[in-house]
This record gives structure tokens, C-alpha cells and sequence, in this order.
């Protein structure tokens, strides 16, 4: 007989966003405390560790080929009642995430020089970060697939239980890579090689946490073939949205490189100030990406289950919160800024023009917000092609040619590479604020709950 399709009740916004809130924040404490690590070793180092970062994060994006879709593949099916497609979605992407940790992690360890090159690395930079972004590369394996499972137990409602592998990991990496990068008794100081140690270890505990919270929680169990296995009809509905979605955080991914390259071109100092303005970017931007991935997953829901016209208003509201909250927290941010990047280096060249960035970024916020939240609905809602189409010449023109016209052409500096960054965030956010709020989205919602409909697991 066909699976039962009882009703879902929508998941609460607010028991879904507080634990991603809490997730970002410690991810970003992370990255910060990681960076001021690196630049207590010199200003040089803290570049290093920024420019090495940042590659890997666009390497990391591969991964948004099934991350950005299992999500979205999953509530729908879970929305609609269909908990067996769940689970064969949620075991396909285990195999998907080796292949991809693969060949990222190759990537790294062997186009490590070419692309700090391509970057113009400076040259006190460049022999830090080269090795240091080789020893990433056994991490980017374990990442794969630590935030695919994530990805699985946020879909299940699971957010708590993620939070709980994300505190495991992010203290297990802390506690280890102070001793690892200045040394500790008869442990050698490794330096910025130690932070990538530290990193892999404490992903391989978050990978057995994952597992274990898989079998206990959702009761699903990974079999020794899923972890190579690509079954092509689970995957296939994971890459309808995930391709695209990856696509437009490619794009956009490529485009800020462009930007990084052009810091790097206006020397160590530029490099360095765009490296801690960014890390204290990450802060002001959580709430927003908090409230963007929870309502990636409620609109999921609510799309499997038809209820099309309880998406659109779950949106409207959860954007108008996320456009008051970002604003007040970035000039907070902008007011503190000076004792902020104080944190970082006591060079007051570099806390000055960092100062003006962050007074940049309350104008840039707002933007973004309309980008975190419209585009992660759009996509939940199937409409996962139009975000790239629509912004890839903003990021071409205005995030790319903007950051390198207005900052090296112009000579305006970092403040110019800044000023691209809000105008390409507020052009591509009313695009998808007007493609929302037009209604352009429903075609795509309901061929997304019909293509639900061959699923339905038949039971003997």
C-alpha cells in the first residue's frame, strides 16, 4: 500500500534559526580566533592564513553540488510525507561527498602554488600559505562529508543534535590547535600547519559524531557501498537543484576572488586589513545566514506539503526581521570597530582603513539579506536556476570589474573593492526580491511537489 502522507506541521522559524545562529557564531569564532592565531604570529602570517582560507572556501563549494540540494530534496520529500525517498536521498550523498572530498582535497594539495600565483600572493605571504593550505587538504575530505550528514539532520529538524557535533568539533579543534601552532612542552611549534592538523582531526571526531547521531536519531545506517556508491535516480533530483545552486555560489565565489587578488595586488597591509574586516563580516552576516538556511527549510517543507501561499508569507516575514536585525547589528559593529581589529594587530594603518570598511558594510548588509534569504527560498521552492542566470553579470561586472576598476584602476583601495561588494549585493538582492514577490516561483513549486509524486514507496 503507498506510504501514509500525515499532515507536517510547519517547523517552528525560531527552534530552527537560535541553533544555526549558534552554529555560525562558532564557526566564525572559529575562523577568528584561527586568524588571530595566525597574525600573533605576524601580520604576514595572518595574511597567509586569510588568502589560504579563502581558496579553500572556494574549493569547498564543489561540495554545494549536493549540499545545496540534499536540503531542499529532502524536506520536500519529508513535507510530503515520503520518509523511504528521504532516506535514499540521504545515503546517495554519502557516496557523492567521497568522490567530491577527493578531488578537492587533490586540488588543493597539488594546484596549491599555481592558484596563490594566480591570486598574486605577495611574496613574504606566499611561502606561508602555500604549505599551509597542502596540509587543508585531508580536511576537505572529512568536510564533505560532515556537511552533507549535517545537511540530513537539519532537513530531519535535527538542528540541536548538529549543534551539539558542530561544539564537539569547534572545541576539539580550538584545544588543539594552540599547542599544534605555538607548541606546548615537547610538542614542536608547527605554526599555521598545526591549525590544518588540529582542523582534520577534530572533523574526523565530528564524522563518527555524525554517524552516530544518523543510526540513533534518524535511524538510518550508511552501508559500506553508499560511501562510494552514485545511484543515479537519487542523485539526479539532488543535482536538479544542486547544480544550479552550486553554480551561482561558484560564480559568485570566482568573482570575490577577483577582489581578494586585488587586495593582494595593493600589498600585505591591504591583503591583511581585508582579511580581519572579513572576519568580522562573518559576525554581522550570521543572523542573516541563520535565518536564510531556516527558511531554506520551512519553504522546503511547506512546498512538499502545497502549501504554496504559507511559503510566500513565511518569506515576506522572516525577510523584513532579517533586514532590521542585520542593520543595527553591522553599526555595532562599525561603532566597536577600532577596538575590534584590536583584536587582530596593533597596527594602527590597518585598524584605520579597517574602520572604514566596516562603516562600508552597513550600507552592504541589507543587500546581502535580500541575497540569503529570497535566494535560499527560491531555491527551496525549485526555482534554483533563476538566482545565477540573474546575477552572474552583476558579479561579473560589479563584484569583479567593479572591485578591480574602483580599487586598482581608480585608486580608491579597499574602500572601492568594498563599495563593488554592496553594489553587486544590492542589485542581485531586489532581482530576487522582485522574482519573489512577482510570484515567478510557483511554476516551479508545483512541478517540484509533482515530481514527488513517482516516489511513493510501495510496501509488500
Amino acid at each position: 500500500m503507498p506510504a501514509s502522507k500525515t499532515p507536517i506541521r510547519t517547523p517552528p522559524m525560531f527552534n530552527l534559526a537560535w541553533p544555526l545562529l549558534v552554529e555560525l557564531g562558532l564557526a566564525i569564532a572559529s575562523s577568528v580566533i584561527g586568524t588571530a592565531l595566525a597574525s600573533r604570529i605576524s601580520d604576514a602570517a595572518g595574511g597567509a592564513f586569510a588568502i589560504a582560507s579563502q581558496v579553500s572556501a572556494t574549493l569547498f563549494i564543489l561540495f554545494r553540488i549536493i549540499g545545496a540540494g540534499v536540503s531542499v530534496v529532502v524536506t520536500q520529500n519529508l513535507g510530503g510525507g515520503q520518509r523511504a525517498a528521504a532516506d535514499r536521498v540521504a545515503c546517495a550523498v554519502v557516496g557523492a561527498s567521497t568522490w567530491l572530498g577527493v578531488v578537492t582535497g587533490l586540488m588543493a594539495l597539488l594546484g596549491a602554488h599555481g592558484v596563490l600565483h594566480l591570486l598574486n600572493a605577495p611574496a613574504e605571504v606566499l611561502p606561508l600559505a602555500a604549505p599551509f593550505l597542502q596540509a587543508l587538504a585531508p580536511a576537505m575530505l572529512l568536510d564533505a562529508w560532515n556537511a552533507s550528514m549535517a545537511s540530513v539532520m537539519r532537513a530531519h529538524l535535527r538542528t540541536r543534535d548538529t549543534l551539539v557535533v558542530l561544539v564537539i568539533m569547534h572545541v576539539s579543534h580550538l584545544a588543539l590547535a594552540i599547542p599544534l601552532m605555538h607548541g606546548w612542552g615537547p610538542i614542536p611549534a608547527m605554526g599555521l600547519p598545526g591549525y590544518a592538523v588540529a582542523l582534520a582531526i577534530s572533523r574526523a571526531i565530528g564524522l563518527a559524531l555524525h554517524l552516530l547521531m544518523w543510526r540513533v536519531h534518524l535511524h538510518i545506517r550508511v552501508a559500506r557501498d553508499d560511501w562510494w556508491r552514485l545511484p543515479r535516480r537519487e542523485l539526479g533530483a539532488v543535482l536538479h537543484i544542486g547544480l544550479p545552486g552550486a553554480a551561482e555560489n561558484i560564480a559568485w565565489r570566482l568573482a570575490f576572488m577577483v577582489s581578494v587578488a586585488t587586495a593582494a595586488e595593493l600589498g600585505a597591509r591591504s591583503l591583511a586589513t581585508q582579511a580581519y574586516v572579513l572576519q568580522l563580516m562573518g559576525g554581522v552576516m550570521m543572523f542573516s545566514i541563520a535565518t536564510g538556511l531556516a527558511v531554506e527549510i520551512v519553504v522546503g517543507y511547506l512546498i512538499g506539503a502545497g502549501r504554496l501561499r504559507e511559503a510566500h508569507g513565511v518569506v515576506r516575514r522572516s525577510l523584513a526581521r532579517g533586514l532590521v536585525v542585520c542593520v543595527l547589528i553591522a553599526a555595532c559593529a562599525a561603532l566597536l570597530g577600532r577596538w575590534l581589529l584590536g583584536w587582530f594587530t596593533q597596527d594602527q594603518e590597518i585598524i584605520a582603513a579597517g574602520a572604514t570598511l566596516l562603516w562600508i558594510t552597513v550600507l552592504l548588509e541589507p543587500g546581502r539579506t535580500f541575497n540569503l534569504v529570497v535566494i535560499n527560498a527560491l531555491r527551496a521552492a525549485g526555482d534554483a536556476r533563476f538566482p545565477v542566470m540573474a546575477g552572474a553579470l552583476s558579479m561579473l561586472l560589479v563584484l569583479a570589474g567593479g572591485s578591480w576598476l574602483l580599487g586598482v584602476v581608480l585608486g580608491w583601495g579597499l574602500p572601492g573593492v568594498w563599495i563593488a561588494y554592496a553594489a553587486d549585493e544590492w542589485i542581485r538582492g531586489l532581482i530576487m526580491w522582485r522574482r519573489w514577490q512577482t510570484h515567478a516561483w510557483v511554476p516551479h513549486a508545483r512541478a517540484s511537489r509533482k515530481r514527488l509524486r513517482p516516489v511513493i514507496v510501495v510496501e509488500g
